[in-house]
């Protein structure tokens, strides 16, 4: 059983018109600009996010660790307060400005590829 748009040895075929010249393809809609803040904010948030759980679970563990070496009972509240929190808001903001970085430049490309896809 062949998929449609396949062609008779199962690939794929191309658009083509009786001539057998290939049509363009549809016109691609223009970059909305809010759409950039959103994704920032978006990967900015898994970024810090996944940032503080490893930072957490690595000062957890050296947490235990240490006070097991000291022969004491381990005092979380340090893994939380002085370890992973500040770790996970320098990580926040260096993702942060990178994705602001990323993501301009992306929609900037896009408005201008755009831009030359409108004027052919």
């Amino acid at each position: 059983m062949r998929l449609a748009g396949t062609g008779p040895s199962g690939h794929q075929r191309r658009d083509t018109n009786k001539m057998g010249i290939i049509a363009a393809a549809p016109a691609s809609r223009a970059p909305r600009w809010y759409g950039v803040p959103v994704r920032v904010l978006l990967i900015t948030f898994l970024g810090t996010l996944i940032s503080f759980a490893v930072s957490l679970l690595f000062a957890l563990v050296g947490t235990v660790v240490l006070a097991a070496m000291r022969g004491v009972h381990p005092n979380m509240r340090v893994a939380y307060r002085h370890i992973a929190f500040p770790f996970a808001l320098v990580a926040g903001s260096i993702v942060f400005i990178s994705a602001m970085v990323t993501e301009i430049r992306h929609y900037r490309q896009m408005r201008t590829l755009s831009a030359i896809e409108r004027m052919d």
